[in-house]
């Protein structure tokens, strides 16, 4: 091996060892549906569950603690992110660190989801809705996760939006209600979001 090669060597080396960058999770399979009354709850992840979109190691205040409460309530809870592919795969370790229920967690996996994340969000939840999901409720902090949510149907009463830290007002798009930061959606979670029952 050249000098050159072995220097391009441990760069990269260096490079995924500083991020603790590894290949992307798997998509995870949807559970097997037992009802077609089953719920679920979609969550951006960056500038949604972080408080900007880069802060990708921060979490905001009690968003782990919504997310608890939709998935106490039957709720099922799915992950999305465009995340670029060299930090995605610490979305998994890092959901677990900080509190957050079981669910599906995907990322886009190509250059081409990546650059059209409204397509790839809309994409994954047409083939969730496909198998039998029923999405009731959805989060965001950008107008492409707000054009994803409309584009599959999820009414714009049950869709909300993340004020990202440092900004005055939610990105536009089809959403109920801008919020703050997650501390005053708990109590709306708890006494608002009836839960989910089977016949």
């Amino acid at each position: 091996m050249q000098l050159r090669d072995s220097i391009r060597y441990l760069f990269a080396l260096s490079a995924v060892l500083l991020c603790g960058c590894t290949e992307p999770p798997p998509p995870a399979e949807a559970p097997e549906i037992h009802s077609p009354q089953e719920m679920a709850v979609v969550f951006d992840v960056d500038g949604t569950l972080t408080p900007k979109v880069h802060a990708v190691r921060k979490v905001r205040p009690d968003a782990a603690a919504v997310a608890s409460a939709l998935a106490g309530k039957g709720y099922r809870i799915v992950y999305l992110s465009a995340r670029v592919k060299a930090l995605s795969s610490g979305i998994p370790a890092w959901l677990s660190e900080n509190g957050f229920p079981d669910g599906i967690i995907r990322v886009a996996d190509t250059a081409q989801e990546r650059r059209h994340p409204a397509a790839f969000k809309a994409g994954v939840l047409t083939e969730l809705i496909e198998q039998g999901w029923n999405v009731q409720y959805a989060y965001g902090d950008s107008s492409t996760d707000f054009e994803a949510y409309a584009a599959v149907g999820i009414p714009r009463e049950h869709v909300f939006a993340l004020l990202r830290e440092g900004k005055k007002a939610c990105q536009p798009g089809e959403w109920n209600t801008c919020l703050v930061g997650w501390t005053e959606h708990v109590d709306f979670i708890r006494q608002s979001v009836p839960p989910v029952t089977y016949d």
